[in-house]
């Protein structure tokens, strides 16, 4: 049983040493020149606006979370495609095809239920004005 480990934890060392060996070298061979202009701060390549500890709108959190449980739905869709021609046969799949007449409508029936729910969602919070940043 512990040989069945002994791929990962090979692949754990490596990762662990390849780091610590990067990190080693670029410590002995970069030379420290600091500046004021290389210790100010930016933001994507430019200065940066206003203060760090600046309060942000509601609206700013509410899109951010939207964003997420919106991107999250692709996560159930990749499964869901990888698996369609099997959740759409009625009984086993033969040579990877279904047999004639046994085509169901469940495996496209699921995501139409799920993807009718996040649109009825969707419209629920583009009524509520979720989406407006004014």
């Amino acid at each position: 049983m512990a040989r069945a480990y002994l791929p990962v934890l090979l692949l754990l060392g490596f990762v662990i040493l390849n780091a610590v060996a990067i990190l080693g070298i670029s410590h002995l061979t970069v030379r420290q020149r600091p500046s004021p202009v290389k210790r100010t701060p930016y933001e994507s390549g430019i200065s940066p606006l206003g203060d760090a500890r600046d309060r942000f709108s509601v609206k700013f959190y509410m899109v951010a979370m939207l964003f997420i449980i919106f991107d999250i739905e692709t996560v159930f869709m990749l499964p869901w495609g990888a698996l369609y021609r099997e959740l759409s046969c009625a009984v086993p799949l033969v040579a990877g095809a279904c047999p004639a007449g046994q085509v169901s409508f469940f495996g496209l029936g699921e995501m139409l239920v799920f993807m009718a729910i996040l649109v009825v969602g969707f419209i629920y919070v583009w009524k509520k004005g979720a989406l407006q940043w004014d």
